[in-house]
Protein backbone atom coordinates (compact mmCIF):
# COMPACT_ATOMS: atom_id res chain seq x y z
CA UNK A 1 0.00 0.00 0.00
CA UNK A 2 1.49 3.39 -1.03
CA UNK A 3 1.80 6.15 1.52
CA UNK A 4 0.54 9.66 0.83
CA UNK A 5 4.19 10.78 0.67
CA UNK A 6 4.94 8.18 -2.03
CA UNK A 7 1.88 9.26 -4.03
CA UNK A 8 3.07 12.87 -3.85
CA UNK A 9 6.47 11.82 -5.15
CA UNK A 10 4.81 9.91 -8.00
CA UNK A 11 2.87 13.08 -8.87
CA UNK A 12 6.16 14.96 -9.14
CA UNK A 13 7.50 12.27 -11.48
CA UNK A 14 4.36 12.52 -13.63
CA UNK A 15 4.88 16.27 -13.94
CA UNK A 16 8.56 16.04 -14.89
CA UNK A 17 8.30 13.89 -18.00
CA UNK A 18 9.70 16.48 -20.39
CA UNK A 19 13.01 15.61 -21.96
CA UNK A 20 15.94 17.80 -20.94
CA UNK A 21 16.82 20.51 -23.46
CA UNK A 22 19.18 19.38 -26.21
CA UNK A 23 22.73 20.61 -25.87
CA UNK A 24 25.08 21.64 -28.62
CA UNK A 25 28.00 19.27 -29.05
CA UNK A 26 31.02 21.54 -28.84
CA UNK A 27 34.78 21.19 -29.21
CA UNK A 28 35.14 20.16 -25.58
CA UNK A 29 32.99 17.09 -26.17
CA UNK A 30 34.19 13.82 -27.70
CA UNK A 31 32.38 10.78 -29.02
CA UNK A 32 32.41 7.89 -26.55
CA UNK A 33 33.07 4.75 -28.62
CA UNK A 34 32.72 2.32 -25.68
CA UNK A 35 29.31 3.86 -24.91
CA UNK A 36 28.15 3.22 -28.47
CA UNK A 37 29.33 -0.38 -28.21
CA UNK A 38 27.62 -0.80 -24.81
CA UNK A 39 24.30 0.57 -26.09
CA UNK A 40 24.56 -1.57 -29.23
CA UNK A 41 25.19 -4.77 -27.25
CA UNK A 42 22.44 -3.97 -24.73
CA UNK A 43 19.98 -3.82 -27.61
CA UNK A 44 21.20 -7.13 -28.98
CA UNK A 45 22.58 -5.55 -32.17
CA UNK A 46 25.63 -6.94 -33.90
CA UNK A 47 28.13 -4.53 -35.46
CA UNK A 48 26.56 -5.34 -38.84
CA UNK A 49 23.03 -4.68 -37.52
CA UNK A 50 23.84 -1.20 -36.22
CA UNK A 51 25.92 -0.33 -39.28
CA UNK A 52 22.96 -1.21 -41.52
CA UNK A 53 20.51 0.77 -39.38
CA UNK A 54 22.79 3.82 -39.36
CA UNK A 55 23.72 3.40 -43.05
CA UNK A 56 27.43 3.13 -42.30
CA UNK A 57 30.10 0.65 -43.29
CA UNK A 58 30.88 -2.02 -40.70
CA UNK A 59 34.58 -1.12 -40.70
CA UNK A 60 33.88 2.59 -40.13
CA UNK A 61 31.50 1.87 -37.24
CA UNK A 62 34.08 -0.48 -35.72
CA UNK A 63 36.70 2.28 -35.84
CA UNK A 64 34.28 4.72 -34.17
CA UNK A 65 33.65 2.24 -31.35
CA UNK A 66 37.40 1.73 -30.89
CA UNK A 67 37.96 5.48 -30.82
CA UNK A 68 40.25 5.55 -33.85
CA UNK A 69 37.79 7.57 -35.95
CA UNK A 70 35.90 10.74 -35.03
CA UNK A 71 32.50 10.82 -36.76
CA UNK A 72 30.87 13.94 -38.14
CA UNK A 73 27.85 15.45 -36.42
CA UNK A 74 25.61 14.03 -39.16
CA UNK A 75 27.04 10.53 -38.65
CA UNK A 76 26.62 10.84 -34.90
CA UNK A 77 22.96 11.78 -35.40
CA UNK A 78 22.44 8.65 -37.53
CA UNK A 79 24.03 6.40 -34.91
CA UNK A 80 21.96 8.00 -32.14
CA UNK A 81 18.82 7.57 -34.24
CA UNK A 82 19.59 3.91 -34.88
CA UNK A 83 20.09 3.35 -31.14
CA UNK A 84 17.04 5.48 -30.29
CA UNK A 85 18.95 7.65 -27.81
CA UNK A 86 19.70 11.39 -27.63
CA UNK A 87 22.87 12.42 -29.47
CA UNK A 88 24.26 13.84 -26.22
CA UNK A 89 24.29 10.35 -24.72
CA UNK A 90 27.05 9.36 -27.15
CA UNK A 91 29.44 12.16 -26.24
CA UNK A 92 31.31 13.07 -23.11
CA UNK A 93 33.32 16.03 -21.86
CA UNK A 94 37.08 15.85 -22.33
CA UNK A 95 37.40 17.27 -18.83
CA UNK A 96 34.45 15.83 -16.89
CA UNK A 97 33.62 17.21 -13.49
CA UNK A 98 34.20 14.93 -10.56
CA UNK A 99 35.62 11.43 -10.45
CA UNK A 100 34.15 8.61 -12.52
CA UNK A 101 33.97 5.00 -11.37
CA UNK A 102 37.34 4.11 -12.87
CA UNK A 103 39.13 6.99 -11.19
CA UNK A 104 37.60 6.22 -7.81
CA UNK A 105 38.50 2.56 -8.27
CA UNK A 106 42.16 3.36 -8.96
CA UNK A 107 42.42 5.71 -5.97
CA UNK A 108 40.88 3.14 -3.61
CA UNK A 109 43.08 0.35 -4.99
CA UNK A 110 46.24 2.40 -4.52
CA UNK A 111 45.11 3.42 -1.03
CA UNK A 112 44.77 -0.29 -0.20
CA UNK A 113 48.36 -0.82 -1.36
CA UNK A 114 47.39 -3.20 -4.16
CA UNK A 115 48.97 -3.34 -7.58
CA UNK A 116 46.83 -3.71 -10.68
CA UNK A 117 47.81 -7.39 -10.95
CA UNK A 118 47.24 -8.11 -7.25
CA UNK A 119 43.78 -6.58 -7.17
CA UNK A 120 42.76 -8.18 -10.48
CA UNK A 121 43.70 -11.58 -9.07
CA UNK A 122 41.80 -10.84 -5.85
CA UNK A 123 38.53 -10.07 -7.66
CA UNK A 124 39.06 -12.74 -10.33
CA UNK A 125 39.28 -10.56 -13.44
CA UNK A 126 42.17 -10.00 -15.86
CA UNK A 127 44.64 -7.14 -15.21
CA UNK A 128 43.98 -5.81 -18.72
CA UNK A 129 40.22 -5.63 -18.08
CA UNK A 130 40.79 -3.92 -14.73
CA UNK A 131 43.05 -1.41 -16.45
CA UNK A 132 40.33 -0.70 -19.03
CA UNK A 133 37.82 -0.08 -16.22
CA UNK A 134 40.16 2.28 -14.37
CA UNK A 135 40.86 4.25 -17.55
CA UNK A 136 37.14 4.58 -18.20
CA UNK A 137 37.24 2.68 -21.49
CA UNK A 138 34.65 0.13 -20.35
CA UNK A 139 31.83 0.18 -17.82
CA UNK A 140 31.67 -3.11 -15.89
CA UNK A 141 28.55 -5.17 -15.25
CA UNK A 142 26.84 -4.92 -11.88
CA UNK A 143 28.24 -8.27 -10.73
CA UNK A 144 31.77 -7.04 -11.46
CA UNK A 145 31.18 -3.75 -9.61
CA UNK A 146 29.98 -5.72 -6.59
CA UNK A 147 33.15 -7.85 -6.66
CA UNK A 148 35.31 -4.74 -6.94
CA UNK A 149 33.56 -3.16 -3.95
CA UNK A 150 33.88 -6.36 -1.91
CA UNK A 151 37.56 -6.66 -2.85
CA UNK A 152 38.17 -3.12 -1.58
CA UNK A 153 35.88 -3.65 1.44
CA UNK A 154 33.82 -0.57 0.62
CA UNK A 155 30.06 -0.14 -0.02
CA UNK A 156 28.83 0.08 -3.60
CA UNK A 157 27.94 3.75 -3.12
CA UNK A 158 31.64 4.60 -2.71
CA UNK A 159 32.39 3.36 -6.23
CA UNK A 160 29.25 4.94 -7.68
CA UNK A 161 30.13 8.21 -5.98
CA UNK A 162 26.59 9.06 -4.88
CA UNK A 163 23.56 7.26 -3.53
CA UNK A 164 21.80 5.20 -6.18
CA UNK A 165 19.67 7.18 -8.59
CA UNK A 166 16.43 5.86 -10.02
CA UNK A 167 18.30 4.88 -13.17
CA UNK A 168 21.00 3.02 -11.25
CA UNK A 169 18.35 1.16 -9.28
CA UNK A 170 16.63 0.13 -12.50
CA UNK A 171 19.89 -1.09 -14.00
CA UNK A 172 20.73 -2.99 -10.81
CA UNK A 173 17.33 -4.73 -10.72
CA UNK A 174 17.44 -5.48 -14.45
CA UNK A 175 20.91 -7.05 -14.34
CA UNK A 176 20.04 -9.08 -11.25
CA UNK A 177 17.23 -10.61 -13.32
CA UNK A 178 19.67 -11.29 -16.17
CA UNK A 179 17.72 -9.10 -18.61
CA UNK A 180 19.06 -6.85 -21.35
CA UNK A 181 17.51 -3.42 -21.87
CA UNK A 182 15.76 -4.75 -24.97
CA UNK A 183 14.30 -7.76 -23.12
CA UNK A 184 13.02 -5.63 -20.23
CA UNK A 185 11.56 -3.07 -22.61
CA UNK A 186 9.74 -5.73 -24.65
CA UNK A 187 8.29 -7.40 -21.55
CA UNK A 188 7.16 -4.05 -20.12
CA UNK A 189 5.73 -2.77 -23.39
CA UNK A 190 8.06 0.25 -23.64
CA UNK A 191 10.90 1.12 -26.01
CA UNK A 192 14.46 -0.02 -25.37
CA UNK A 193 15.52 3.58 -25.93
CA UNK A 194 13.32 4.74 -23.05
CA UNK A 195 14.81 2.13 -20.70
CA UNK A 196 18.30 3.26 -21.72
CA UNK A 197 17.45 6.92 -21.15
CA UNK A 198 15.98 6.17 -17.71
CA UNK A 199 19.09 4.22 -16.69
CA UNK A 200 21.29 7.07 -17.92
CA UNK A 201 19.24 9.62 -15.98
CA UNK A 202 18.18 11.40 -19.18
CA UNK A 203 14.43 11.20 -18.47
CA UNK A 204 12.19 10.74 -15.45
CA UNK A 205 9.62 7.98 -16.04
CA UNK A 206 5.93 8.35 -15.30
CA UNK A 207 4.24 6.33 -12.57
CA UNK A 208 2.67 4.14 -15.26
CA UNK A 209 6.10 3.33 -16.69
CA UNK A 210 7.51 2.56 -13.24
CA UNK A 211 4.61 0.21 -12.58
CA UNK A 212 5.20 -1.62 -15.88
CA UNK A 213 8.92 -2.01 -15.20
CA UNK A 214 8.31 -3.02 -11.60
CA UNK A 215 5.78 -5.65 -12.66
CA UNK A 216 8.30 -7.30 -15.00
CA UNK A 217 11.07 -7.18 -12.39
CA UNK A 218 8.80 -8.34 -9.58
CA UNK A 219 9.38 -5.29 -7.38
CA UNK A 220 7.30 -2.43 -6.04
CA UNK A 221 7.54 0.97 -7.80
CA UNK A 222 8.44 2.38 -4.37
CA UNK A 223 11.84 0.70 -4.71
CA UNK A 224 12.76 3.13 -7.48
CA UNK A 225 11.93 6.33 -5.59
CA UNK A 226 12.59 5.48 -1.94
CA UNK A 227 15.26 7.53 -0.20
CA UNK A 228 17.77 4.86 0.80
CA UNK A 229 20.69 7.10 1.74
CA UNK A 230 22.89 5.19 4.12
CA UNK A 231 21.61 1.72 3.21
CA UNK A 232 24.96 0.77 1.70
CA UNK A 233 26.69 1.90 4.89
CA UNK A 234 24.37 -0.32 6.95
CA UNK A 235 25.15 -3.27 4.70
CA UNK A 236 28.85 -2.54 5.02
CA UNK A 237 28.57 -2.84 8.81
CA UNK A 238 27.17 -6.35 8.50
CA UNK A 239 29.41 -9.37 8.88
CA UNK A 240 30.91 -10.88 5.74
CA UNK A 241 28.74 -13.98 6.25
CA UNK A 242 25.52 -11.94 6.32
CA UNK A 243 26.54 -9.88 3.28
CA UNK A 244 27.35 -13.10 1.42
CA UNK A 245 23.94 -14.50 2.35
CA UNK A 246 22.23 -11.37 1.03
CA UNK A 247 23.84 -12.01 -2.36
CA UNK A 248 21.99 -15.35 -2.63
CA UNK A 249 19.30 -15.04 -5.36
CA UNK A 250 16.79 -16.94 -3.19
CA UNK A 251 17.32 -14.51 -0.31
CA UNK A 252 16.98 -11.53 -2.66
CA UNK A 253 13.75 -13.01 -4.01
CA UNK A 254 12.37 -13.19 -0.46
CA UNK A 255 13.44 -9.60 0.22
CA UNK A 256 11.59 -8.45 -2.89
CA UNK A 257 8.48 -10.20 -1.61
CA UNK A 258 8.89 -8.30 1.65
CA UNK A 259 9.03 -5.05 -0.34
CA UNK A 260 5.50 -5.74 -1.56
CA UNK A 261 4.06 -6.55 1.88
CA UNK A 262 1.30 -4.44 3.40
CA UNK A 263 2.01 -2.65 6.68
CA UNK A 264 0.03 -5.33 8.56
CA UNK A 265 1.96 -8.17 6.92
CA UNK A 266 5.30 -6.49 7.57
CA UNK A 267 4.50 -5.91 11.25
CA UNK A 268 3.58 -9.60 11.58
CA UNK A 269 6.95 -10.60 10.09
CA UNK A 270 8.85 -8.19 12.36
CA UNK A 271 7.01 -9.47 15.44
CA UNK A 272 7.85 -13.04 14.45
CA UNK A 273 11.55 -12.13 14.07
CA UNK A 274 11.58 -10.42 17.47
CA UNK A 275 9.91 -13.46 19.06
CA UNK A 276 12.44 -15.77 17.44
CA UNK A 277 15.39 -13.63 18.62
CA UNK A 278 14.08 -13.57 22.20
CA UNK A 279 13.71 -17.36 22.31
CA UNK A 280 17.18 -18.10 20.91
Amino acid sequence: MLTRHAVNIYTVFENTMALPPRQVVNSEMRVCGPKIRQLREERGYSLQDLARRAELSVSYLSEIERGTKKPSLKTLERIAGALNVPREQLVEADHPRGLDLGQRLRLLREKAGLSLTQFASKVNISPSYLSEIERGNVYPALDTIKRLAEGLKVPLSVLWGQGETLGQKLRLAREEQGLTQAELAKAAGVSAGLVGQIEQGKVQPSLKTLEKLGAVLGISPCYFIADDTGVEEILHQMSAEVRCLLMDPKVQSILRMVCNCTEKELRFILNFIQLYKRSH
